[in-house]
């Protein structure tokens, strides 16, 4: 039988420092090819490529989750004034960028954007179950200066649109959408939550949404509660949510009490902020106070916090292997 719990990652790997010093198509295929080889090794159920083709030398802060996906639409514009950045700087409260990913001064399209292609490269090096990860219309529409909409909902209304019919040909056992800006912006739910329901909507295999509260440098990037976004969690018509709850306070997890029974909860249970291994007693510990405090069966996946991108690989490569002892010991099966 199955493990009645599935592990998974969340979406990033560290990249490969051959890819970075000699970065080549044929040397893409091959990093992905050992991401993915790590995480069937350690036996992980749903894996990730890692998305290191979206790495970006020019942005390693928010490791390309945010310029791979805008450049290549239509009605983009990269090249950016003085003027622009000024204004961008002034009511942008995203810490961690000083400049607009691009400027909107058109109607938005897919433009050069080809997710399927993406996912399919990367799925044929797999036999396992093949999550492709995207990131959401909340999270790209706040790093964009917006000449066209003006008007933040109908931007992200715009990109879900986008990036809904890109979802539409992917082929992926999981779709997951990173909507990473918005536990520190919890007013904006309302409307995030129908930009997200717009891509999910037009996914043909289940879909999760994956939440945090941001990494750089093991730092949390925003502040904020899962409490305030739990009427946005349910309102989402997703098959499961993937938490950051590792680096969060223990009680918090009570909040979950009230997530929609139909949609499956996946926790955080490897803090990707620390660079110490957890053992598999650890995660097992974990998951038995969270199945006590959420009840058993409830918890469907677990994961790390977030991604592994700002971690050396072999601590990020230890990190995996635990998730998957830590599930076998819990289970009883180690």
């Amino acid at each position: 039988m199955p493990p009645r719990i599935q592990t998974t990652v969340v979406g990033s790997y560290p990249v490969p420092d051959w890819l970075i010093a000699l970065p080549s198509e044929q040397a893409l295929l091959d990093a992905t090819r050992v991401v993915l080889n790590t995480q069937e090794r350690a036996g992980i159920d749903v894996v990730c490529d890692g998305e290191l083709s979206r790495f970006d030398v020019n942005h390693p802060e928010t490791n390309g989750m945010i310029d791979y996906f805008v450049r290549p639409m239509a009605g983009i514009r990269t090249a950016i004034s003085f003027e622009e950045l000024t204004a961008f700087r002034n009511r942008s409260k995203i810490i961690l960028r000083t400049q607009p990913a691009a400027v909107v001064e058109g109607p938005i399209g897919s433009g050069s954007l080809d997710l399927p292609q993406t996912c399919a490269r990367s799925k044929q090096f797999t036999s396992r179950p093949f999550k492709f990860t995207v990131t959401g219309p909340h999270m790209l529409a706040k790093t964009l200066l917006d000449h066209h909409y003006k008007d933040l909902p109908q931007l992200a209304m715009a990109l879900a649109d986008a990036l809904a019919e890109q979802i539409r040909h992917v082929d992926a056992d999981i779709v997951q959408i990173d909507e990473a800006n918005l536990p520190g912006n919890p007013d904006e739910a309302e409307w995030a939550a129908a930009a997200l329901n717009r891509v999910a909507d037009a996914a043909k295999s289940p879909v999760a949404v994956h939440l945090c509260f941001g990494n750089y440098g093991g730092q949390s990037t925003q502040k904020g509660t899962w409490g305030k976004l739990i009427n946005y969690l349910n309102s989402l018509r997703v098959d499961h949510i993937v938490m950051e709850t590792m680096r969060r306070p223990r009680e918090e997890l009570e909040v979950f009490r009230e997530l929609r029974p139909e949609i499956g909860l996946g926790i955080g249970v490897v803090d990707v902020k620390s660079t110490v291994i957890e053992t598999a007693d650890e995660i097992a510990r974990t998951l038995d106070y969270a199945e006590t405090v959420l009840g058993g069966d409830r918890i469907k996946y677990i994961h790390p916090d977030c991604g592994f991108w700002m971690l050396k690989r072999y601590i990020a490569d230890g990190k995996i292997r635990a998730l998957v002892l830590g599930r076998d010991r819990y289970e009883g099966a180690a």
